[in-house]
């Protein structure tokens, strides 16, 4: 499972930077340590919810996953097509491929508050878990539709709608009716 492998390299190199066991990363994001060692190992496409606890106890923003070599200078993507990607899984549950492709559109910026995204819709489930994170998420829906479960209500946003949350409430965004879409997320997460 290489796609997945790039974010489970640098966590354990982040962590190791921080003189973390995997027990204590673990322990303090909250995150079930065989989950946290199979992401390590690249095993598994993790949903968001577990990686955004990891990143905020290894004192990093979620792009970083994805960092190489950062810059003040302004990130220019022509057209959208980044080659900094991440693979989710956008479910705790069934983690066993991507149903999420996160194309980063600030891979690289250093100092960065926000971290948009072009990102590939297609779950195929009609069971999905809530999670929350610190923060707040900002979508624009480019093709297709998808659905967001926040709290107990539930909106259905298709091409052209956009919708703007706190994402401490317990939610999950999915395909509309399993059908593949495109969207532009914005997600922003303190940061200290």
């Amino acid at each position: 499972m290489d796609k997945s492998n790039q974010i489970g390299e640098k966590i354990k190199i982040l962590r190791n930077q921080k003189n973390l066991t995997i027990e204590q990363l673990a322990k303090k994001s909250k995150v079930n340590i065989k989950l946290v060692e199979s992401i390590e190992n690249g095993e598994v496409f993790p949903s968001l919810s577990p990686l955004m606890k990891i990143s905020d106890i290894l004192g990093v923003r979620l792009g970083t996953f994805l960092d190489d070599d950062t810059t003040v200078d302004p990130i220019f993507i022509k057209k959208g097509n980044s080659s900094k990607v991440m693979y989710f899984s956008g479910d705790e549950k069934d983690n066993t491929e991507s149903a999420l492709e996160f194309y980063s559109l600030a891979s690289g910026k250093n100092d960065r508050h926000m971290e948009p995204f072009i990102i590939d819709v297609h779950t195929c489930s009609d069971d999905f878990d809530l999670s929350s994170h610190e923060g707040e998420e900002f979508i624009y829906v480019l093709d297709g539709a998808i659905e967001l479960k926040y709290g107990k209500n539930e909106y259905i946003i298709t091409k052209g709608d956009s919708i703007y949350y706190d994402s401490i409430v317990p939610h999950n965004l999915h395909s509309y009716k399993n059908e593949s879409s495109k969207i532009l997320a914005v997600v922003y997460t303190p940061f200290d």
